[in-house]
């Protein structure tokens, strides 16, 4: 689908943020454009802005949803795992889901950049534009903070009850098995250099399947929400329900904490999307003028419906519908027009309100703090809007056909959205298979799950030594 929609169109289409790398050193060899000031400086401060969305943000937010006895070792959790696999990412990750992969280069990259080895403050890496670059080791540093943060993402559905230890192993093998493949998959692809001077199929030949299949992905839905949602539902599944599950009470112990960190998860989501354009231009401001608009729309979506259904609005549906609408907005930032973001916040957290107060019920699955029913179906939901929303007759951005100086074109509805179904569930398909080999192996080896009794006096003292709070 993607090459006879390239082929038509003329396009090399802009699929995300990773759509640079292929290019790093070689990069318009000839010309050696040198980065510009105000790009590398924006992107700069995107990366500390994403990693302001894990630690501390995402960090409260989950601490907040959870019983006070558990608020320290979700603390831990999240900020242990950024340090893993910030490490991981450098060790190889940046190497398998960055390079070129040979003859796997369709599903994975290589480990010529492993350790960094080439990667330099002299390196480059391609933009969006062509002739544009930006330092090598900042986007080393930007895409870093995407695993990290994924990752972490996904243990807000067995919160309460896996074993530290394996939230370590899990830090270690879901990244590499996981999540640095479908980074290659979705984001990796020649750049617009070699697009604007070879044929349609080559430059997709040489991209990861789903970026070939024509998905577009900005910032990260099918990379970051659906992956972390898929593997969030199957740990859930495998690490089985908390003990009380239903029968006790398990009410969040601080609304508090989680409006501190769904505020800092807004903030840092403009590092998040408006990062994911590279450079500091009209498409970033695109960007973050939608992740305002369908963040605000969703907020007040969710608390409407609550109001609508319940007879009254609350935080935490308020807070919910941020982060719904933050996921929803994440693969369409840089596509959708300001009213198509709109409309895309105020149609999503009822669809996720519906998976985490109906679905889940009725399946029976414990998904603690529902990073299934929000970040995987918000994702979800978001992925599929975006091969409607790019439409430049809505108001989208188009797709850049770089053999016509960057011309915004739309290959159409239809083939569209089949592409972008293409990415939705080629990663629901391998997030799911790997994450079930990744939890199998932990559960047969080390055990995925805290002994009863540690469960029931809480994880802070089980697990930690030591208490978020003093009582």
């Amino acid at each position: 689908m993607r090459i006879e929609t390239l082929k038509k169109a003329g396009l090399a289409a802009l699929a995300g943020v990773g759509t640079l790398a292929m290019s790093a050193s070689a990069a318009f060899a000839a010309t050696a454009p040198v980065p510009d000031k105000g790009d590398t400086t924006w992107m700069l401060v995107s990366t500390v802005l994403v990693l302001l969305m894990i630690v501390p943000g995402l960090a409260l937010f989950y601490g907040g949803l959870v019983r006070a006895k558990n608020m320290l070792s979700i603390l831990t959790q999240t900020l242990v795992i950024t340090c893993i696999v910030m490490v991981v990412w450098a060790l190889w990750g940046y190497s398998e889901a960055f390079t070129d992969g040979a003859g796997l280069n369709t599903w994975v990259g290589g480990f010529t950049k492993a350790f960094l080895k080439g990667v330099d403050p002299s390196t480059t890496v391609e933009t969006f534009s062509r002739g544009v670059v930006i330092p090598e080791i900042v986007f080393v540093a930007f895409q870093m903070t995407f695993a990290a943060i994924t990752t972490a993402l996904v243990i807000g559905s067995f919160a309460e009850r896996m074993k530290f230890s394996a939230i370590c192993a899990f830090s270690i093998l879901w990244p590499t098995l996981v999540y640095f493949p479908i980074a290659h998959m979705v984001w990796w692809w020649p750049g617009p250099e070699f697009a604007s001077t070879h044929p349609a199929d080559a430059t997709a030949a040489g991209a990861g399947f789903i970026w070939a299949k024509g998905a577009l992905d900005f910032a990260g839905g099918t990379v970051v929400h659906i992956n972390a949602g898929i593997a969030a539902l199957v740990g859930a599944i495998l690490c089985g329900k908390r003990l009380g599950y239903k029968t006790e009470h398990m009410a969040p112990h601080s609304l508090t904490m989680t409006m501190i960190g769904a505020s800092l998860l807004w903030v840092g989501w403009f590092g998040f999307n408006a990062g994911s354009n590279l450079e500091a231009n009209g498409y970033a401001g695109l960007a973050m003028i939608n992740t305002f608009l369908a963040t605000a729309a969703a907020g007040i979506s969710w608390p409407a419906f609550e109001w609508i259904l319940k007879g009254k609005p609350s935080l935490l549906g308020a807070a919910s519908g941020v982060v719904a609408g933050l996921v929803a907005i994440t693969p369409a930032a840089g596509f959708a027009g300001p009213m198509g973001a709109i409309v895309l916040g105020l149609v999503v957290s009822p669809i996720c309100l519906f998976f985490v107060s109906v679905v889940k019920d009725k399946l029976g699955y414990d998904d603690s703090l529902d990073v299934f029913g929000v970040h995987c179906i918000g994702g979800i939901t978001g992925a599929i809007a975006t091969g409607i929303l790019v439409n430049p007759a809505l108001g989208g951005a188009g797709v850049v056909d770089y053999t016509a100086n960057g011309a915004a074109v739309y290959a159409g509805l239809v083939p569209q959205v089949i592409s972008q179904l293409w990415g939705v569930g080629t990663t629901i398909l391998w997030s799911g298979i790997g994450s079930l080999i990744v939890f199998g192996l932990i559960k047969v080896t080390i055990g995925l799950r805290v002994k009863e009794e540690v469960e029931r006096e809480g994880l802070d003292i089980g697990e930690h030594g030591e208490r978020a709070y003093n009582m």
